[in-house]
């Protein structure tokens, strides 16, 4: 007989017989267990992620600082916040801001190999003249923190009636007027009132920061949720909002060199006339304005500070020691962070 045939009475062969599928428990228990594994893993991953975008932020910064010193080494000053023409007929009456307006950002872009959008602005225009419009509004992934949310769309600047007076492309990197808040007042000189590094018509020098460059934030990060901010600069007659005022409540308009700096507080116009308490915004502060720094990493945001270095600092900083770190010459100590 052929090993082939059968013989009557046998069984088919366990390697002939049609497998049975899973039961529907089976199949259950199966996703059950999947469900659970991914509800583990994706908290992993997304921190795996997370920190991946900080770290990609974190060498934005540092890049960024690396060009602030090598303008500093090219004009003897390092950039300032932003340029105005304060006299200028064209000014606000409120703020004094006027042309050309341009900032911190457009002046560094020769030293960030962006050359080619550098050479198509017109620098002796105002930022917002058409004839810029092009190149104003050339988003560059350099001014973008890979973790804010929508940064990389263009931003309208706008007055308070809500006409649209620019597009630019945005920055999630703000420069740190110091402790104060300048642009609160109508003054043409900055420079009495302003304690950071880096204001309107700034020229600050390195020797200038005489609590050290090292202690000493030049750059730090904002999300366009707190408020739109951007590489190009400064529009007379701008306002800056929360785009979320649910979110950020204690939050009103500013004005517009809120586009490019922020101050850490305390500030003398802040300061209550009943209690005298002036209040310090460290980042991610639950009570910042558009004018503070704000990040969207847990825990915290990155900073430059002034000698080319880049650094994460925790929410939990002491309120003293941010506001120390945001002074350039106070004497002010700083202490660990």
């Amino acid at each position: 007989m052929s090993r082939l045939e059968q013989r009557p009475g046998m069984d088919a062969s366990p390697c002939l017989r049609t497998s049975q599928g899973f039961t529907l428990v089976e199949l259950l228990v199966v996703i059950a267990i999947i469900g659970m594994l991914m509800s583990l893993l994706l908290p992993a991953v997304q921190s795996a992620r997370e920190s991946s975008r900080r770290t990609s932020c974190l060498t934005n910064l540092k890049q960024l600082a690396l060009a602030i010193h090598s303008h500093e080494a090219t004009r003897r000053v390092f950039p300032a916040a932003y340029v105005a023409d304060t006299r200028s007929p064209q000014r606000d009456p409120v703020t004094l801001d006027g042309p050309t307006g341009f900032a911190w950002g457009a002046m560094l872009l020769p030293y960030l190999e962006e050359a080619a959008v550098h050479g198509r602005l017109n620098f002796k225009l105002p930022c917002a003249d058409p004839q810029n419009a092009s190149a104003a509004i050339t988003p560059l992934s350099l001014f973008l923190c890979p973790s804010a949310t929508g940064a990389s769309s263009p931003l309208e600047v706008k007055n308070a009636s809500g006409t649209v007076l620019a597009t630019f492309g945005r920055a999630t990197y703000v420069a740190n007027a110091g402790q104060e808040e300048p642009w609160g007042l109508p003054l043409e000189d900055y420079s009495g009132i302003a304690d950071g590094p880096l204001y309107r018509n700034s020229r600050t020098r390195a020797s200038d920061v005489t609590d050290g460059l090292s202690k000493t934030v030049f750059l730090g990060e904002h999300v366009a949720i707190l408020g739109g901010k951007t590489w190009v600069g400064v529009v007379p007659g701008a306002e800056v909002c929360p785009a979320d005022t649910n979110r950020f409540p204690n939050s009103t308009c500013d004005a517009a060199a809120t586009l490019v700096n922020v101050h850490s507080g305390p500030a003398s116009g802040e300061i209550d006339p009943v209690t005298g308490f002036a209040p310090i915004h460290p980042p991610n502060s639950p009570l910042c304005h558009v004018c503070q720094m704000f990040a969207e990493h847990p825990d915290g945001a990155n900073v430059a500070l002034g000698d080319g270095s880049a650094r994460f600092i925790s929410d939990t900083i002491d309120q003293q020691t941010w506001a120390a770190l945001s002074s350039r010459a106070k004497g002010d100590i700083v202490g660990g962070y």
